[in-house]
């Protein structure tokens, strides 16, 4: 953690925002009640929260640049050739009309319209864990249209409305252009029933697997629904799109080729990349179907797609651990640069966290593979292993 506040250490041109910036980001990840400055204030064994709260509010300090930095940690920490980028929006629970882009909305979180911001987020996920890494808070037109109101939010006179789909391409092009080793972009029906979304993803040269309603056109010409509706029996393949709580998550799964339509499809006169359809089917209740849009190389078969599929549900865990664990939610600043600062160093506390994570689940990992060398003097026995050495008690690890 410390060689972490070293590496941003820097975006901090004094001392005093530094130590609290320390003392903040070691609260969220402290046992704390509820991660308010008053609690995170008396954690740090400050006599007042003002410290803490002048480095959310008045501090000079740029959250971007910790935003860069914290890519940068995950790349180096989490980052895989075939990493996934998933977007996704969440929702902030509110009282009152004060807090930046509040209103009546509806939240995916409570599901239902809300009193309430909404955050739209990416999540980065590879083999060895998944963090947040880039956020961007949505400003309904109620807010956009009123630049007074928006003016004692402190929200830049620069900013204007943009729309969810909007934000989230600004996030994925941030993504593409950090040290991110990105193959793939994931989301929701939300954005993936966007053609100028999945038009952006396309001419970027990454794959994507996104879901879209039932009624989405396909480039084949019939709504996606009806090009699944006649697939014979063969055409469905069991199969896996990853863990779950309870075990792998089967579904029977069809997919259907689709014809190239754009330049950026073909390299010197040959087909480079191949568009598909998907259709994912409940086991139990069959006439559960999801559908999706997919994007990837020639090389790519339809296991791959289904397992990019399946990674969407991790930028669920993320807010889930980041709410529980770092108090994303918990932050009681109205204004606009009050919640990019707190949501930022709350992310940050999060990517730690799937850093250690990740750092000790490659010890374990290299244990094993000691165990099962051949000059170990450690044996498989069972579920358990022991120690095999002459004349001597045999201890025994559980798994």
């Amino acid at each position: 953690l410390d060689d972490l506040f070293t590496t941003i250490g820097h975006r901090f041109g004094r001392v005093e925002p530094r130590r609290r910036m320390r003392d903040y980001v070691r609260g969220l990840l402290a046992p704390v009640a509820r991660k308010n400055s008053w609690q995170l204030a008396e954690n740090a064994g400050h006599s007042t929260p003002n410290g803490l709260q002048h480095l959310l509010s008045r501090a000079r300090w740029d959250p971007d640049e910790i935003r860069d930095d914290l890519q940068v940690f995950v790349a180096e920490r989490l980052g895989r050739p075939d990493g996934v980028l998933i977007v996704d929006d969440t929702g902030f629970l509110k009282k009152g009309t004060t807090s930046a882009g509040v209103q009546r909305q509806y939240s995916g979180t409570a599901g239902r319209t809300e009193n309430c911001q909404i955050g739209v987020f990416a999540a980065y996920a590879s083999s060895a864990g998944r963090a947040l890494v880039d956020r961007e808070l949505y400003l309904p037109k109620s807010w956009t249209d009123d630049r007074d109101r928006c003016r004692a939010a402190k929200v830049p006179d620069e900013r204007e409305f943009a729309t969810k789909n909007t934000l989230a391409a600004t996030i994925v092009r941030r993504a593409l252009s950090s040290p991110l080793p990105i193959a793939w972009v994931t989301a929701d029906a939300a954005y993936g029933q966007d053609n100028r979304f999945r038009r952006m993803l396309e001419t970027s040269g990454v794959g994507y697997v996104l879901a879209v309603p039932k009624s989405q056109f396909s480039l084949a010409g019939p709504r996606i629904d009806t090009v699944f509706a006649q697939a014979p029996d063969q055409a469905w393949e069991r199969l896996s799109c990853g863990p779950g709580a309870k075990g792998q998550r089967e579904y029977d799964w069809a997919a259907v080729q689709l014809r190239p339509v754009a330049e950026y499809d073909h390299q010197d006169g040959v087909l480079i990349r191949r568009r598909w359809a998907l259709a994912r089917r409940s086991v139990n209740r069959p006439d559960e179907i999801s559908y999706y849009l997919g994007y990837a190389p020639l090389d790519i078969g339809v296991d791959v797609l289904v397992r990019v599929a399946g990674l969407r549900w991790a930028i669920e865990e993320c807010f889930q651990a980041a709410k529980n664990e770092c108090g994303l939610d918990q932050y009681e600043v109205r204004r606009y640069v009050g919640w990019y600062r707190h949501i930022t160093l709350a992310m940050l506390a999060h990517a730690f966290l799937a850093a250690v994570t990740a750092q000790e689940g490659e010890k374990g990992a290299a244990l094993v593979r000691r165990l099962r060398s051949s000059s170990s003097p450690w044996r498989k026995c069972g579920d358990s292993w022991q120690l095999a050495l002459p004349d001597t008690p045999v201890p025994v690890l559980t798994r």
